[in-house]
């Protein structure tokens, strides 16, 4: 849909819609959120919600959108900075640990839903065309997908607790993810 409608602060009614939808969703996860209470955080009437967004899913795939921009933001700040590979790997598990719930949604509806299964891969792509984008990577895809998969996985392991519930610390998880962003930055010098 193209219509816009600005906010004071120059957010747009389907901004406001998805961001009080990634609240509800990191709040109650997907199955306890419904579009009338994503309306009505949002400010809205809930009939609102579906002049904007065709489903619940939709704006799922568009708050998985914003998630990632944010993480992008973030690290492209960080990388601008030349900050330590060790801020990298802080900054990934930190975005994680504040969207467990959401994350947690996302890797659920990736298996039932095949919007979310296809939002996800594009995003991976996404991320994969970023990443060569900073380091100047020439790995092909296919290894890169590897890393970015293993990156992916670890931080949200970490994010998670996962270690801990094991009686484990993540020291190896959070030195494991730094390795692979050094071979990510070692695939940009090859």
């Amino acid at each position: 849909m193209s219509r816009r409608s600005e906010a004071p602060g120059g957010e747009t009614t389907r901004d406001q819609l998805c961001a009080a939808a990634m609240a509800e969703f990191n709040d109650h996860g997907f199955a306890g959120t419904d579009t009338n209470r994503i309306a009505r955080r949002a400010g809205f009437a809930p009939q609102t919600f579906y002049r904007w967004y065709r489903d619940k899913t939709e704006v799922f795939v568009a708050a998985y959108r914003a998630w990632e921009d944010a993480e992008k933001e973030t690290l492209q700040g960080l990388l601008a900075r030349d900050a330590p590979v060790e801020a990298l790997v802080e900054a990934a598990i930190a975005h994680h640990r504040r969207y467990l719930r959401f994350r947690r949604s996302l890797r659920q509806l990736s298996l039932e839903s095949a919007e979310v299964r296809a939002a996800r891969a594009e995003s991976r792509l996404r991320q994969i065309d970023q990443i060569r984008a900073w380091t100047g990577a020439g790995a092909d895809t296919g290894r890169m997908a590897v890393w970015l998969l293993q990156m992916e996985r670890l931080a949200d392991a970490v994010a998670e607790g996962e270690f801990a519930d094991m009686g484990l610390g993540d020291d190896e998880a959070r030195a494991e993810l730094g390795r692979l962003l050094l071979a990510l930055r070692g695939a940009a010098e090859t």
